[in-house]
């Protein structure tokens, strides 16, 4: 029997996934249809998602322990998250998991879980 993958260690880690956030909210402040909806100063954003992060892909229950059930899209409501801004949210995705070296069936199994994860944060029509 074949044992499962943790993706999370199978990616690099806590090393990779640092760096992931890093190069992805790079991406976030200078994107045109993301940036507003963040406060200028990343700092708590990049704790919970790395602790969501962790967590989704495998590693230790950081978000759990630390803020509570994800529950994202409750937690997403009260942002407008269009088609576009999810879109959008991947693309800078795709390009921090290009900076990082993730590639490969871990990065399409990662990509692809993303991808589900931000079409369903989507609560509003396009503008």
């Amino acid at each position: 029997m074949q044992t499962p993958i943790n993706i999370y260690e199978a990616a690099g880690g806590e090393n990779t996934f640092r760096r992931l956030i890093e190069h992805f909210y790079g991406y976030v402040a200078a994107h045109p249809d993301l940036s507003p909806l963040f406060p200028e100063d990343f700092s708590e954003i990049k704790a919970k998602q790395y602790a969501f992060l962790t967590q989704f892909f495998g590693g230790p229950p950081l978000y759990l322990q630390e803020y509570g059930q994800p529950m994202m899209r409750a937690r997403h409501l009260r942002f407008p998250v269009t088609p576009k801004r999810a879109k959008a949210w991947l693309s800078c995705m795709s390009r921090a998991m290009d900076d990082v070296g993730l590639e490969g069936q871990i990065r399409q199994f990662m990509f692809q879980r993303l991808n589900l994860t931000a079409n369903h944060m989507v609560n509003t029509e396009e503008e």
